[in-house]
């Protein structure tokens, strides 16, 4: 394995299996701004919900390699529930004592066990994160008082990666999804995919704001924060560096919601890294 030399200002590498991990993205460079970014969206693979474990864990880990050893990025956020269910914890063994890799499932477990004001919590995510039972494991062993209930919805990514959020289309199946009787009686709501928060009008709405939503953006920003000022790795100065978005397959979609996220034209720069 390579050696790691740490470097405050490098940047952080961020990947997700498209547009989803945008607003994790966005949180870290409000609540970082000094912060180079490094993002890449594997959007030829796109989605992770419906592949195998290990297929996962083989693009997580070219990716990661990409955004280390080409980037010499100095931590590695998984802007992916997917991938975290799938590869963090092969990541985190592989780069131990060189690297901090992130995933943003911890940190939503402890924002959810920590807000004594839930008692009733629903989950959504792709088929592979429910499967993987990783959120309803996690909550049943830190909190066994909490009640909680897990309902897969394998269309929502695929829906909003190609464009079609904040319409009627979008409306019908999230109405579709949300209706299901496990999700009655819930007080509060986990939206455990990172492409979620870009419906969380709509789900807000569909509960009549009367449901405590979570989504991963500032949560994850702020653990960032918290591990990189706990290791001496925050900025000491602005980057002098755009912030780069790399992705494997060209979607106007994907350059519409960079767009729209980081209030800039973005140069989408095209990169294939999985032969």
């Amino acid at each position: 394995m390579a050696v790691f030399f740490m470097n405050k200002n490098a940047p952080i590498g961020i990947f997700d299996s498209g547009i989803g991990g945008l607003t994790v993205a966005k949180a870290i460079r409000t609540l970082l701004p000094n912060e180079e970014i490094i993002y890449f969206g594997d959007t030829a693979h796109m989605p992770y919900g419906d592949k195998s474990q290990e297929l996962i864990q083989h693009y997580a880990t070219k990716i990661t390699h990409f955004l280390i050893e080409k980037h010499h990025c100095k931590t590695i956020v998984i802007a992916c529930n997917t991938a975290s269910a799938a590869a963090y914890e092969q990541l985190r063994d592989q780069f131990k004592g060189n690297i901090p890799i992130i995933n943003v499932i911890d940190p939503m477990i402890e924002a959810v066990i920590s807000d004594n004001e839930v008692h009733n919590v629903g989950i959504i995510a792709t088929k592979t994160t429910i499967n993987a039972n990783i959120y309803q494991e996690k909550l049943n062993r830190r909190k066994p008082s909490l009640s909680f209930a897990a309902l897969a919805t394998p269309l929502l990514a695929s829906m909003i990666e190609d464009g079609f959020y904040n319409n009627n289309i979008s409306k019908a199946v999230l109405e579709k999804y949300l209706s299901d009787e496990s999700l009655d009686g819930i007080d509060s709501l986990i939206l455990a995919c990172t492409h979620y928060p870009l419906i969380k009008n709509e789900i807000d709405l569909f509960f009549n704001h009367k449901v405590k939503l979570f989504d991963s953006g500032l949560v994850v920003a702020n653990k960032l924060a918290a591990i990189l000022r706990n290791e001496s790795l925050l900025a000491d100065h602005p980057s002098p560096n755009k912030n780069r978005f790399f992705v494997s397959d060209y979607t106007e979609s994907f350059k519409y919601a960079t767009k729209i996220f980081f209030d800039e034209e973005v140069a989408l720069e095209l990169q294939n890294i999985m032969d």
